[in-house]
């Protein structure tokens, strides 16, 4: 592992500008224990801040709300970064998306490769959308542009 820094690198920086598949790490509300979500809907505004939107009938709302220590991992580059920070609300309800959307901006307080020492990550995730990709690829672009005013 390298030691971390304070913000993004321009690869995570690159890489966190298009739709990304990450995992988003919260401390769960009603358990007090950590939790693991994959999201999409997530991008690098600058070096210290990322901006994500989640659906209110996800329990991530309320998980970051009650607890804002987040870790974001991105899998790029050939490493798996572990980006940690503080999230707040941006905006609540998210302006012009169909129905009731979160907006957090998380603070970036750290950043650094999580695999250990003489590996490299072979290749990236990636994920295959199963609904219909005309409302999909609609919805992303609805809730980017969303994100992108608030």
């Amino acid at each position: 592992m390298s030691q971390p820094t304070t913000q993004l690198t321009e690869a995570l920086m690159q890489k966190l500008q298009p739709e990304t598949f990450v995992l988003l790490n919260t401390v769960d509300a009603v358990s007090g224990g950590p939790t693991s979500s994959v999201i999409s809907w997530i991008y690098a505004v600058d070096p210290f801040t990322l901006r994500l939107a989640i659906d209110h009938r996800s329990r991530l709302v309320n998980n970051l709300k009650q607890n804002p220590l987040v870790t974001v991992t991105v899998y790029g580059d050939r490493q798996v970064f572990a980006i940690g920070g503080r999230a707040e609300v941006r905006q609540d309800p998210l302006d012009e998306v169909p129905f009731e959307m979160c907006c957090f901006d998380i603070h970036v307080e750290a950043v650094r490769n999580a695999l250990f020492h003489g590996i490299e990550l072979a290749a990236s995730p990636e994920y295959v959308k199963i609904y219909d990709e005309r409302a999909a690829e609609k919805l992303d672009g609805q809730v980017f542009v969303a994100m992108r005013k608030a």
